[in-house]
């Protein structure tokens, strides 16, 4: 790692204290990454979110009181907002999905290893979607599941609302984000330039009201379903 840049700043969200302890002690063994604060239910994370404005927020998806899709969107809300990474035992797929549409970058596993929740933290930090490989199966699995028919078409109609204020190229390239592929991937896809291609999702972060890469990916499934 960069010794020159500035440790990420972390603030841990997760209702048992032994969760957030081991956390921690994963962090900050890190010399990038120290972790400023920690809270122990929603309510409490948007205060010390707002005292302490960290780069990344580590969520429980499942807390009492204000849970952690509630507390995500939140924050989110809020002028320049921390990234959030959430956590999840996967009793609780339909929140992860929540807060993946409401602008979380990722999620991981909390038995997953403290490498990869540390690789986690980093990706999430540079802006990138941090999605566990089996976590991601788990949520594919739950956004593509039966839904009732009014369901659907009440998430397909308001998708394809939102996609109808796009180019064509701009709407190609939403289609290439949420099939998965890099700038460089789309660019030869679509045979423009990678400038052209970040300029394209610029546009699309603008017209779709989304922060990242995954709120798009999501609203294309939808709107195909």
């Amino acid at each position: 790692m960069n010794s020159e840049r500035k440790p990420v700043r972390v603030v841990i969200v997760d209702d048992e204290q032994l969760v957030r302890m081991a956390l921690r002690l994963v962090l900050d063994g890190e010399p990038d990454l120290t972790v400023v604060a920690e809270a122990a239910d929603g309510d409490a994370a948007i205060t010390v979110v707002e005292e302490q404005r960290p780069d990344v927020v580590l969520m429980d998806v499942r807390m009492p009181g204000r849970d952690g899709l509630s507390t995500t969107r939140e924050l989110l809300t809020r002028p320049a907002p921390p990234r959030v990474l959430m956590l999840t035992t996967f009793d609780s797929d339909d929140l992860v999905l929540g807060a993946l549409r409401a602008g979380a970058l990722g999620f991981v596993l909390k038995d997953t290893p403290p490498s990869r929740i540390v690789d986690a933290v980093r990706t999430v930090a540079d802006g990138k979607p941090a999605l566990s490989p089996v976590a991601t199966a788990r949520v594919i699995a739950a956004a593509t599941g039966p839904r009732s028919s009014e369901a659907r078409r009440s998430s397909r109609e308001a998708a394809r609302k939102q996609l109808s204020a796009l180019t064509g190229r701009e709407l190609d390239t939403a289609r290439a984000i949420a099939d998965g592929l890099g700038n460089a991937e789309i660019a030869e896809r679509l045979r423009i330039t990678v400038a052209t291609v970040k300029a394209h999702t610029g546009s699309l972060f603008a017209k779709l009201a989304v922060e990242n890469r995954v709120q798009i990916a999501l609203l294309v499934r939808d709107a195909e379903e």
